[in-house]
């Protein structure tokens, strides 16, 4: 067995059914082991949007998504998606060829230190240097990418160690997440539940990535507490939940947003305090004493200093914190913003507009379908006026913000969930980002729909223009789109296109 194949090999042993990459000389020699099967390959038409359909893959079903490109310009392509999946906390392990050992350093043919180029956006980055030391390197890059908070890993391998024969021995490795309970802080946590007056719980996209929904729906039906979600957290909390104010922060709900700032307890659950989330830190919920829980030591007291930090595992967590809460005039107030800053759909005339036509698509489509999105308006939008049964059911760029990230992250979810209905909402700037990705739909016969919303215009860059920079819109009008059903057709693809609402 060379190399090359004990990487396939490698792959099915940690359950690997399906990988995404681009063909190229220093990976050669592995696409000729993945051509003995065993391992289905999908060709995506760019080394990006193969490490996006990773990121779909993995984020759909919650196992770990595997990406391949050559040495070069095929890794440098995919850092864009290594750097999304760091940020949004996605496994995924890259597999990159690289130039044969005796060349590495002199400038040979396609050669870049992706191993250096990757450090800063990937949980760790390998140089497989030896035959022997391979079947460890693929073994640990799966328990890397799995362990603790979730995260991207880079393979480079050497083509002369890809075509290298030899006996190799497996290598077993285990993901540990084991964490001393802490028993004193549970109890402290407990007792500033029990006397605040005011609790909310903040919701991020830690309760997802742990597994944890069916803990925090029980934690939430023990205290009756009012809730708000970040971008990544959404489709944890039952959006019928009467105490659920929806998404929060610079793009949330008003009723969201007013109970934080009137909360005097803070309980965040895989939540980060994101910038976007807070806004200036010093004014985020000032009344608030904070009780942080989350897998990662270097989330607690990095942004917000935590009364209680709670480090751990959320399914041991949340049970142990469940009791019921005397809040009665809370929760009515913040049933009463639910219901006071409801988002309203009663735009005059016959000219469908994006909320209600995101709105309508909600309510219509099936229970457990996977929604994608790009970046942008229509990303808030989609936040805003759709709601998701599962936080796997809604994927899309939160930390990096990742424009052209939809579609191929649509393609990953539909192979990896063949028999649910997958939708990839798209704005115009972003949907021309990864077009070439409309080939490997029609290659693959994928029946994922894709919604665009066309306004010819980068919608939240301009609407910034238009908040702080005096209207002044540079280089934010797209009035020379192409036609998007024509270049579709161009693919094999059929379009239609909705202006009014009874075509809704």
């Amino acid at each position: 067995m060379n190399g090359a194949q004990w990487v396939v090999h490698a792959l099915r042993a940690q359950g690997v059914e399906t990988v995404f990459g681009y063909p190229g000389g220093a990976i050669m020699p592995v696409y000729d082991a993945l051509y003995d099967g065993g391992v289905e390959h999908l060709l995506c038409r760019h080394e990006q949007g193969a490490a996006m359909a990773a990121i779909g893959y993995a984020r759909s079903t919650g196992k770990t998504g595997v990406c391949i490109a050559t040495s070069g310009p095929g890794a440098t392509n995919l850092i864009t998606g290594l750097a999304d999946a760091l940020l949004d906390s996605v496994p995924v392990v890259a597999i990159t060829g690289q130039v044969s050992a005796p060349f590495i350093g002199t400038d040979a043919f396609q050669e870049v230190d992706v191993l250096g180029l990757s450090l800063a956006c990937t949980k760790h980055s390998f140089l497989v240097q030896s035959l022997e030391e391979l079947p460890r390197i693929m073994a640990e890059a799966f328990r890397v990418a799995n362990s603790g908070r979730p995260g991207p890993v880079l393979v480079d391998i050497p083509k002369d160690i890809q075509l290298a024969n030899g006996s190799l021995e497996p290598y077993f490795t285990t993901v540990e997440n084991e964490t001393a309970f802490p028993h004193a802080d549970v109890e402290q946590a407990r007792r500033m539940m029990a006397q605040a007056q005011k609790p909310m719980l903040y919701v991020g996209g830690g309760v997802g990535m742990a597994q944890a929904v069916p803990a925090l729906r029980a934690f939430i039906a023990a205290t009756q507490m009012p809730v708000t979600c970040t971008l990544k957290g959404l489709g944890a909390v039952d959006a019928d939940y009467p105490y659920y104010l929806g998404m929060l922060g610079m793009h949330g709900t008003k009723a969201a947003n007013f109970a934080v700032q009137e909360c005097d307890l803070l309980i965040a659950v895989g939540a980060r305090f994101d910038d976007r989330v807070t806004g200036k830190l010093n004014t985020f919920a000032p009344n608030a004493s904070v009780i942080h829980m989350d897998i990662d030591p270097a989330e607690m007291n990095k942004l917000r200093q935590a009364h209680v930090a709670l480090q751990g595992d959320l399914n041991a967590l949340l049970p142990a914190l469940q009791q019921p809460l005397n809040i009665d005039a809370w929760r009515q107030h913040n049933a009463e913003l639910r219901t006071e800053h409801a988002w309203r759909y009663d735009h005059p005339g016959e000219a469908i507009y994006a909320p209600l036509l995101l709105k309508q698509l909600s309510e219509r489509k099936p229970a457990d379908s996977v929604v994608t999105t790009d970046v942008g308006q229509h990303q808030m939008w989609s936040a805003q006026h759709m709601t998701y049964s599962r936080p796997e059911n809604f994927i899309t760029s939160s930390g990096l913000g990742t424009m052209g990230f939809g579609l191929p992250a649509a393609v990953g979810a539909q192979v990896a969930r063949p028999n649910d209905t997958v939708i990839c909402i798209s704005g115009d700037g972003s949907f021309m980002m990864n077009v070439q990705e409309l080939g490997t739909v029609k290659r693959k016969q994928l029946p994922l729909k894709i919604v665009l919303l066309d306004n010819q215009r980068l919608g939240m860059v301009r609407q910034w223009q238009q908040l702080f920079f005096q209207e002044r819109y540079s280089e934010t009008t797209l009035t020379d789109n192409p036609d998007f059903l024509m270049l579709a057709s161009a693919f094999g693809i059929p379009g239609q296109h909705i202006t009014r609402k009874d075509q809704g």
